[in-house]
């Protein structure tokens, strides 16, 4: 029979944590107290200690697992060491998962695994000398001595720097009775020590130095025990030659760092400190960038570091070096969002050598690379042309500013916000034929965008040549297919409205109803026949408003009638165009009647239709109905004929008996 050891603290708290949630008893919900007057006989916080002490169930612990067959054992084990590697696993697994997994397979007498064990949390952090200590340990406990002095060896070539490993290594030697052993290591440890405390052998000393960072140059203690040393022998400079060669070599050693800092705020001027901590930016966004060559955020704040330097020291090639480098890092594929914080770089740089370099040569390069690279026949930046060709807006040259909004016009996928630019510049210059002839080429390339034509037409308004700008709409309203049609007829109609051309307006909307049977245009179009009439009371005055509300009522039973005998299913349009003409007969005052409007208005009705879902189930939507007086007296002459034809049964029925 094999127990198994009571050293498994873990595998023993989560079976008494789940002993403990199986055998809890839930106490039953307090009562609420009523009477809340003192009691006669008082309790004290003693007796209540005293008896919940007293009545204090054991404490239930796990059940030892008796195993009895090697079968149960092979399982027993293999669930365990799952359980291990998974919380191994986990990110950041602390040095103790380690430790508790080499110690529960030595206690499994199986060795070899547990050496395993210990190799592999070597790996994940062999600068943690409590893990070669511990492992050194293992092997002694178990009389595997050749192995424990194999580690020790192992542990004092990697951490020489460690004192504890050196001590326990002597110790064990002087245990096994290895003088001998125990001399030689000694002597290893103390080898670098006697060279630095011979007096006066700084170059000796230095050498020895010198060669240890050949041989380990990554590790940071060594660094530090050598510029510490320059700085006991008064060599300042040497000193921080060293620690700026470390922390090249090291890279993210926060030791090293932090020793660093402190020397030059001994030894240093504020100059220097800054200079610290902007080459270990330096350091770090190096490594981004090394790590994830595209990760252009990195760039960005790399750069961004260069130029706060850069202001203050005057460096700006080194601005331009990390420039050249991120820019080189083009986005693997031709799509535009991968592209989209990469056309930054350039951007920036473009500026940067605008602004802060005053070169313009440079700046204007930068700008010409930039559109070469980009695949325009894929997709093109309009930011890219605009920003160039007002680059050489700044430097007063047109010409070149010009070219590049026409090549970008050429080039570009999305010429929209390119020909709206090169309007607006044109325009400004008071370039009118080129602004024009900017216009026809827009619309060459985008003929059914209202939103060009309206502003074409607008232009022409502008210089007040009204012809132009109505034949402009004419040739905007013929064409085949538009974008948004209802926004160029508004403006059609706005521009005749605002010249008071009422017949041409009216016509207008004539020809907007062969198009086009909206409701909404029929209550454009009424009011404004409405909109006609004259604010005067003389008596021309009140026949004029009467012939605008005949006009308006016309075009309101034009539509009604419309809506009645040619689409009579689009009940709620026309319960809408109602609405408005009785609301338009009340705003007329003493000349409205809305009589004749009322005598038309439908009842609203609720009702309920059943709509089936995809998984076939059934619901019920309610939705509002029109009533019309029409249908109504069709419906009522459909009851009083069956009405008829059921009297008609009755007197059959009645004279047959």
């Amino acid at each position: 029979m094999i127990k198994t050891s009571k050293k498994n603290k873990e595998k023993q708290n989560t079976m008494a944590s789940f002993a403990k949630d199986i055998t809890q008893v839930k106490l039953p919900r307090p009562t609420r107290v009523k009477n809340e007057t003192p009691a006669p006989l008082q309790i004290t916080a003693e007796q209540l200690l005293r008896e919940a002490r007293e009545r204090q169930e054991s404490q239930i612990l796990p059940p030892y697992q008796n195993i009895t067959d090697p079968t149960e054992l092979s399982d027993y084990r293999l669930r365990l060491r799952k359980e291990f590697e998974d919380r191994i696993r986990l990110p950041g697994p602390s040095t103790q998962v380690w430790l508790n997994y080499a110690r529960w397979e030595e206690s499994q007498k199986d060795y070899a695994r547990a050496r395993s064990v210990w190799e592999r949390a070597l790996q994940a952090d062999y600068r943690n000398h409590a893990v070669w200590v511990k492992y050194a340990e293992f092997e002694m406990r178990n009389m595997f001595v050749n192995s424990a002095r194999n580690v020790w060896d192992r542990a004092v070539t990697v951490l020489p720097r460690v004192d504890q490993l050196w001590y326990k290594y002597i110790h064990m030697e002087e245990m096994l009775g290895n003088i001998s052993g125990a001399r030689e290591v000694f002597e290893r440890n103390r080898t670098c020590e006697r060279y630095l405390r011979e007096g006066g052998e700084v170059a000796r000393a230095r050498d020895v130095y010198e060669r240890a960072v050949k041989n380990l140059g990554d590790d940071e203690e060594l660094f530090v025990a050598f510029a510490e040393f320059e700085e006991r022998c008064k060599e300042v400079e040497r000193a921080r030659v060293i620690y700026k060669f470390g922390l090249d070599r090291v890279g993210r050693g926060e030791e090293l760092y932090k020793k660093f800092v402190a020397f030059e705020k001994q030894h240093g001027d504020k100059e220097r400190i800054d200079d610290v901590i902007v080459g270990r930016r330096r350091v770090e966004y190096e490594e981004q960038v090394r790590k994830s060559p595209l990760n252009y955020d990195a760039w960005f704040d790399y750069v961004r570091l260069e130029e706060e330097e850069a202001s203050s020291v005057g460096d700006k090639e080194r601005v331009r070096e990390v420039y050249e480098r991120a820019v080189g890092n083009v986005p693997p594929a031709n799509e535009k969002r991968y592209w989209r914080r990469y056309i930054y770089l350039w951007i920036n740089y473009a500026l940067f050598e605008e602004i802060e370099a005053e070169d313009v040569d440079r700046a204007r390069q930068v700008y010409r690379e930039c559109l070469k690279l980009v695949p325009h026949a894929s997709f093109s930046f309009a930011k890219i042309w605009l920003l160039a060709a007002q680059f050489e807006i700044r430097q007063l040259n047109l010409t070149a500013a010009r070219k590049i909004l026409g090549n970008g016009i050429g080039k570009a996928t999305n010429k929209d916000k390119i020909f709206k630019k090169y309007i607006e510049i044109e325009l400004e210059l008071g370039e009118i034929d080129r602004c024009r002839r900017l216009y026809e080429k827009y619309l060459e390339w985008s003929p059914d965008n209202c939103y060009v034509w309206c502003k074409y037409a607008e232009f022409e308004i502008s210089l007040e040549e009204t012809e132009r700008a109505r034949g402009i709409f004419e040739l905007a309203v013929s064409q085949t297919t538009l974008d948004l049609p209802e926004v160029l007829w508004k403006g059609y109609i706005d521009f005749e409205m605002s010249q008071g051309e009422v017949e041409r307006t009216r016509a207008l909307y004539e020809r907007l109803l062969e198009r086009t049977k909206h409701y909404k245009v029929w209550v454009s179009f009424a009011k404004f026949e409405a909109g006609e009439q004259d604010e005067d009371e003389e008596e021309d005055g009140i026949e004029r408003k009467q012939e605008c509300i005949r006009r308006t009522r016309a075009v309101f039973d034009r539509a009604y009638v419309y809506y009645k005998e040619v689409i009579p299913e689009m009940k709620e349009e026309r319960s809408t165009l109602l609405e408005e003409w009785l609301n338009m007969e009340m705003s007329f005052g003493m000349l409205g009647d809305v009589s004749i409007v009322e005598s038309k208005l439908p009842k609203k009705l609720k009702k309920r239709k059943a709509i089936t879902g995809e998984d076939g189930s059934v619901e019920y939507v309610e939705y509002t109905d029109y009533l019309f007086p029409e249908e109504l007296k069709a419906s009522n002459l459909k009851i009083l004929e069956a009405a008829i034809r059921w009297k008609k049964q009755k007197v059959d029925a009645f004279c047959n008996v």
